[in-house]
């Protein structure tokens, strides 16, 4: 951690020593120049970051109600805005997160337009949303500090020296917006190798975790899209090795992998695992592939694939598109083997996708797979792609009928609608979804909760909010009661937007930079006074 004495002793050393060609320089500026941009480059964050995520595993491992979360981000700005608010509200960052979205990138940042979460989007678009968010994040310790800066002036104009002591120590113990991000990079978009150069960007860029995915990267599909084919293990396990190497090569030892597995909802793979022994994983994987057993070559058509599975002739079940099937309802069992097995091959978290948020099919699956890896740890995808509402109110109706209470004032598949939003059954579904994420980290080993796409949602629905009312009869009116004065009342900073875009640590810089001469943009006639 800098401390400001120490930085402004260093300068004012060097200062000494060069003598008078630097009679302009003012240490106390330089000090707090150093200070708004601790991080040099993104490997420097992603090093600090990634302490920052394995103290929280440990800690996680000690006291499961410290579990992480995040919310997925598709521009800069809105981190920053996501971490200042977390900041003003809770007064520290610890255990939030940021979370990159390759859907989110794919629909809102391609320069083919949106997109459908499958891989089409350029690769480099994702390193770069990552520089841009740190970019941001930085641009929020800077901003803070100067208001930290600035108060330190007028205390000391005051001659209020307990104040100044208190600023001070403010400023020591300042901390940082900079976050771990967890960055999706899908299914590595190609082989191993262009895996390992594209994880090299995303760590130079300040990646510390990503997120990698055991799905065919040419047929990539969204998590909660149909159509998922998955891939042998073999190939899975060369992209982690990929990511791992360009950890080390990059100097982030402690960086993290996130394995992910499609296998719940992927009813399809590609190709027949490469199998030596009976029981090994290429043969495991092959196991739950769906066809028939047969006795003869007779039975073998033109186009027909056979393999030797159980000590007997298996002719595989294959599509007109040459994917094969595996057996209908192998997922879960798929699940745990895909999760086992990256475990012991260099993973350090687990991402199962799943269809529904539903805390017991969680539980399930991680029970097997901790019977095996005792500390394993799941990132957990609380999806906007489930239906919520409908979900825990289904789950709740299935409990209470299994204990036998009345339900006659309630159809079940009519759950979603409004005239049961204040129903008893409602508030408990609520309930259960308000804890959902506690007991999902307390009973099934989940470490990190995220939304993947939040502010997708949320800019959609506050800008169709303030149209309905601006362009409606609200007019003027709507931007003002339901945005501007919000934000006077609550307290958030936009409202000064010159000052957000950083005006003062211009006029800072102005002054540091040219004495007497700077000619700023922050005075008396600024308008943004008005929000003083």
């Amino acid at each position: 951690m800098l401390k400001y004495g120490e930085q402004l002793a260093h300068f004012r050393a060097i200062k000494e020593r060069i003598g008078a060609n630097w009679r302009e320089i003012e240490p106390e500026y330089a000090a707090r120049m150093r200070l708004q941009n601790r991080f040099r480059t993104g490997l420097d964050i992603a090093r600090y970051t990634a302490r920052i995520m394995r103290e929280d595993m440990a800690a996680y491992d000690r006291d499961p109600s410290l579990y992480t979360q995040s919310l997925g981000c598709w521009h800069g700005f809105i981190a920053q805005q996501k971490m200042i608010a977390v900041k003003r509200r809770f007064g520290s960052t610890k255990r939030r997160y940021v979370y990159l979205s390759g859907w989110m990138i794919a629909a809102l940042r391609s320069e083919f337009g949106p997109l459908p979460d499958q891989s089409m989007h350029e690769k480099t678009a994702v390193p770069a949303l990552i520089e841009e968010i740190y970019t941001f994040l930085r641009q929020a310790d800077a901003w803070e500090l100067n208001h930290l800066f600035r108060e330190l002036d007028q205390a000391r104009a005051a001659g209020d020296q307990v104040r100044e002591r208190a600023v001070l120590n403010r400023i020591d113990n300042f901390e940082s917006h900079v976050v771990p991000i967890i960055a999706d990079i899908d299914a590595g978009f190609g082989n191993a190798e262009a895996t390992y150069l594209l994880a090299k960007k995303m760590i130079e860029a300040g990646a510390c975790c990503i997120q990698i995915e055991n799905q065919v990267s040419d047929e990539k599909q969204c998590g909660h899209q149909d159509g998922k084919v998955t891939v042998p293990h073999q190939e899975f396990l060369a992209k982690l090795n990929a990511i791992r190497y360009a950890f080390l090569e990059l100097g982030v030892e402690e960086g993290l992998i996130v394995a992910r597995t499609d296998s719940l909802g992927a009813g399809l793979t590609k190709q027949i695992a490469v199998t030596r022994e009976p029981g090994d994983l290429g043969d495991r994987y092959n196991s739950f592939l769906d066809g028939e057993f047969i006795e003869s070559a007779d039975q073998i058509e033109n186009g027909d694939v056979v393999i030797k599975a159980e000590g007997k002739l298996k002719k595989l079940a294959r599509l007109p598109s040459g994917l094969f099937q595996f057996r209908p309802g192998s997922g879960e069992d798929r699940v745990v083997l895909d999760c086992i097995a990256a475990l012991q091959h260099g993973a350090d978290l687990l991402w199962i996708e799943t269809e529904k948020p539903h805390l017991g099919q969680i539980k399930g699956m991680m029970d097997r797979i901790r019977a095996v890896v005792p500390h394993a740890k799941l990132v957990y995808n609380n999806s906007p792609s489930f239906n919520w509402t409908l979900n825990f109110r289904q789950q709740v109706f299935d409990d209470w009928a299994k204990e036998g209470r009345d339900l006659s004032a309630y159809d079940r598949a009519r759950l979603m609608s409004e005239e049961y939003d204040d129903s008893p059954l409602a508030r408990e579904a609520d309930e259960r979804i308000r804890a959902f994420q506690a007991a999902a980290s307390r009973e099934a080993g989940v470490f990190h909760h995220l939304i993947t796409l939040p502010t997708y949602h949320t800019a959609a629905l506050s800008t169709d909010e303030l149209a309905r009312g601006y362009f409606g009869d609200e007019g003027m009116l709507a931007y003002v009661a339901g945005v501007q004065r919000r934000e006077i009342r609550e307290g958030i900073p936009t409202v000064k937007h010159q000052d957000m875009a950083g005006t003062y640590i211009g006029d800072d810089h102005k002054e540091y930079f040219s004495g007497e001469a700077a000619l700023k943009a922050g005075g008396a006639a600024n308008t943004m006074n008005q929000f003083a």
